[in-house]
């Protein structure tokens, strides 16, 4: 709204300011196009850096979590994961993330009635089962004596299209969230409890963007079957049986952003200031009482 006041008004001064048939009126109309053509190039720009992640249209969402990291339950982004576990099991969980997406991880944990203070700790893990680092969040909580329930959070740095090969950057493909609690009393061990979690991303846009990209994403296989139906693993035709969660307009997905509309605009408003300096700059031409030379 407070866009579109400002284009109207810009529209206003232009009409009332290139009334006149001077230089100034036609530079008031050139950089006001120019700026009516910066608002509508900027308002999709905008409308890309709101959160990506939508709910998953295929089934219910997961009512069980894994062991281990081979056998993480897949999860999409915006699905609410459930499980039913003990206080002292690993739960784990596996979902994928494109460049240019920044993930959170919410979890809540539902505790008996009766219990000590423990604390919990969730870890994000990428393809590589590299742990990586939380950018902001509360990724380690002590429940108190008794709580109900208890809720941690972990926002991970934006997902880089390429990274050098020492470095520790996140990058596109699989990654894993394990929940679990740390410093566990033995009178609490075995308790059940229920633990939700849920992975949103939010868009960065062209701010992350990088020169460069993977051939593959990191996405590990998490099986191994035969081409002939044989279930020997050491069989020399067995094949390694890749995730198959992935997001929803595929991997790599993230090549367009919006540093391609700032560069047009940028384009735009560089020919427009050209073209005012030349009207400004080369004069009313030769005066009427000058003759022409001869």
């Amino acid at each position: 709204m407070r866009t579109t006041r400002v284009l109207s008004s810009l529209r206003v001064v232009s009409g009332v300011r290139a009334g006149g048939t001077g230089r100034a009126g036609r530079v008031v109309r050139a950089v006001g196009a120019g700026l009516l053509v910066l608002g509508a190039a900027a308002s999709p720009a905008v409308a890309d850096s709101s959160p990506s992640a939508s709910p998953s249209d295929d089934g219910a969402a997961p009512t069980s979590a894994g062991t281990s990291f081979r056998t993480a339950t897949e999860v999409d982004q915006g699905q609410q994961a459930t499980a039913s576990a003990s206080m002292g099991d690993y739960l784990y969980w596996s979902f994928p993330a494109d460049a240019g997406q920044r993930p959170t991880v919410k979890a809540t944990v539902k505790l008996p009635d009766a219990h000590a203070s423990a604390t919990w700790q969730v870890d994000v893990y990428d393809g590589l089962r590299r742990r990586q680092a939380c950018q902001y969040g509360a990724q380690t909580r002590t429940a108190a004596q008794d709580a109900a329930s208890v809720e941690l959070s972990c926002t991970l740095r934006t997902v880089r299209a390429w990274s050098e090969p020492w470095a520790d950057d996140p990058l596109p493909g699989t990654y894993y969230v394990r929940l679990t609690t740390v410093g566990l009393k033995a009178a609490d061990l075995g308790l059940p409890v229920s633990a939700e979690v849920q992975v949103d991303s939010k868009d960065v846009g062209g701010a992350a963007a990088v020169d460069g990209s993977l051939a593959e994403p990191l996405v590990p296989g998490v099986a191994v079957a035969a081409k002939g139906g044989d279930s020997d693993e050491d069989s020399e035709t067995s094949v390694a049986v890749l995730s198959s969660i992935e997001p929803d307009d595929g991997w790599a997905s993230g090549w367009w952003s919006d540093r391609w509309v700032w560069t047009g605009v940028g384009g735009v408003l560089a020919a427009l200031a050209g073209v005012g300096g030349y009207t400004l700059t080369r004069g009313a031409g030769r005066p009427r009482r000058v003759p022409p030379s001869a």
